[in-house]
């Protein structure tokens, strides 16, 4: 809530949502975007651009008045939704805030439908319920973008396990992934380093949230038991695009028996090489060069008898592709992009762009090293045309923006330093990642989250002025 913003006047604050965009339409922007990256191939990995804002210097939040990010001349945002922050209901809200998106609610207010990636410490509500052992969720927070106040905030779905991130649907729900396959009488390997709670019901679905209430907490079987992170949907066609995040990690999509409608089933496949089976993409890629594509069937994408690889290995022989820790992914202009987290000669990251109508696909950026880009995870696509990338490196972590003939800039960074100044947090977070970036549907504000403490930020300012 801002009743109690800290030398700042609320109306100007408010008034650059609606100023920021005032410069260059979307379309404009998305189409200039889409003329570079389609008519030439990508810059060489690395390149720095000159796309972004300008230096970054500490900003502070309109909500704590603390310095929690540092952003460009221009920007500014407010906080909501932290954790312990009571919902509607009086509950507090639930640790580790991750995938994100956005939805429009009326007016000046949106939905965000947002995950928690908690793995133990059972339910955090008692409806709408999965497994009353699993730690994990959704909460939707209405925000008023006109007011900066949140309205309302309620349990979407609980009783999960470690939603990591999804993505949303073209009809206006958020599909949100289990980024673990534990479940009654999983035998963990011997390296296993955490604590398996005792699952009542088996994990590593996908399952839907509707924007304006509650999910059913019943999983979407077809789509896949495996280490989920993020899905994309293609609104020409209806097909769902997976990522799983391990090592050795495939790239999936699910074909829908009816378009929109996921709990009828459907069929689900992982990306192999066309005419070279088995591809490694983790290394030895070159950026801009196009490959041809191919689908291996999955057999069984719900096995009885689970281990974290049982989808990836049914792919694998099927002739499938392998990259390195998959996460991210959002559609487009037409267009499936792809982060790879640890891909790349330096194990920095990658981003990758699959082309649907074409079925082929392509390295857009690979990292040289982590003062460039370190560790990508969530991203989604500007509605000018950009990427943004939310890091989750080992010190610094930023906002990046990429654009798509492969400029990188540095957008935000993580200055989250507490001494108890809310909800009674203190340390250092400030090499914890960000997570969970989206738009509003007008485009006017950026939210994201930094996992740890768990907080919601909400940025504006003047995004024509470069490559978001």
């Amino acid at each position: 809530m801002l009743s109690n913003l800290p030398n700042v006047d609320r109306r100007t604050f408010l008034s650059l949502g609606g100023a920021a965009l005032g410069v260059v339409p979307f379309q404009a922007l998305a189409r200039r975007a889409a003329a570079a990256v389609h008519g030439q191939a990508p810059s060489a990995a690395g390149t720095r651009g000159e796309a972004g804002y300008g230096p970054l210097r500490p900003v502070r939040d309109e909500t704590t008045g603390l310095p929690l990010l540092h952003l460009p001349a221009g920007f500014r945002y407010l906080t909501f939704g932290w954790t312990g922050d009571p919902l509607t209901d009086g509950r507090p809200t639930p640790p580790a805030h991750d995938g994100m998106a956005a939805f429009a609610a009326g007016g000046s207010r949106i939905r965000l439908v947002r995950n928690h990636e908690v793995r133990t410490g059972g339910a955090f509500a008692d409806r709408p319920l999965y497994d009353a052992i699993g730690g994990g969720g959704t909460t939707t927070v209405e925000f008023d973008t006109g007011s900066g106040t949140v309205h309302d905030a309620w349990t979407s779905l609980a009783g999960t396990a470690v939603n990591c991130a999804g993505g949303p649907t073209p009809w206006g729900s958020w599909l949100t992934c289990e980024e673990t396959v534990h479940g009654p009488g999983w035998n963990p390997p011997p390296v296993q380093s955490w604590t398996i709670p005792d699952y009542r019901r088996p994990h590593g679905y996908v399952f839907e949230v509707p924007a304006e209430g509650t999910a059913t907490g019943e999983p979407f079987r077809a789509m896949g038991r495996f280490i989920h992170e993020a899905v994309a949907i293609d609104p020409a066609t209806g097909i769902v695009y997976e990522t799983e995040d391990q090592g050795a990690s495939g790239f999936y999509r699910f074909l829908p028996l009816e378009a929109g409608n996921l709990s009828a089933g459907g069929r689900l496949e992982m990306l192999a090489i066309a005419g070279a089976p088995g591809t490694d993409l983790r290394t030895g890629r070159t950026v801009g060069a196009w490959l041809p594509v191919s689908w291996a069937p999955i057999a069984d994408p719900d096995p009885a008898e689970v281990a974290e690889d049982s989808v990836f290995r049914q792919g694998e022989a099927g002739g499938g592709a392998t990259f390195a820790r998959l996460e991210g992914t959002w559609y487009g202009d037409g267009r499936i992009y792809i982060v790879s987290t640890t891909g790349g000669e330096a194990e920095a990251g990658q981003v990758w762009e699959y082309d649907p109508s074409g079925e082929r696909l392509r390295l857009v950026f690979e990292s040289p090293g982590e003062d460039v880009l370190d560790m990508p995870d969530n991203l989604c696509v500007s509605p000018r045309g950009g990427l943004v990338l939310c890091e989750d490196g080992g010190t610094d972590n930023f906002v990046r923006g990429l654009t798509l003939d492969g400029a990188i800039f540095p957008f935000a960074r993580n200055n989250v330093l507490l001494r108890g100044e809310k909800n009674g947090f203190a340390g250092d977070f400030r090499a914890r990642e960000f997570a969970g970036a989206t738009y509003s549907p007008d485009g006017r504000w950026l939210f994201v989250n930094a996992q740890t403490p768990g907080i919601t930020f909400a940025v504006t300012g003047p995004w024509a002025d470069g490559g978001l």
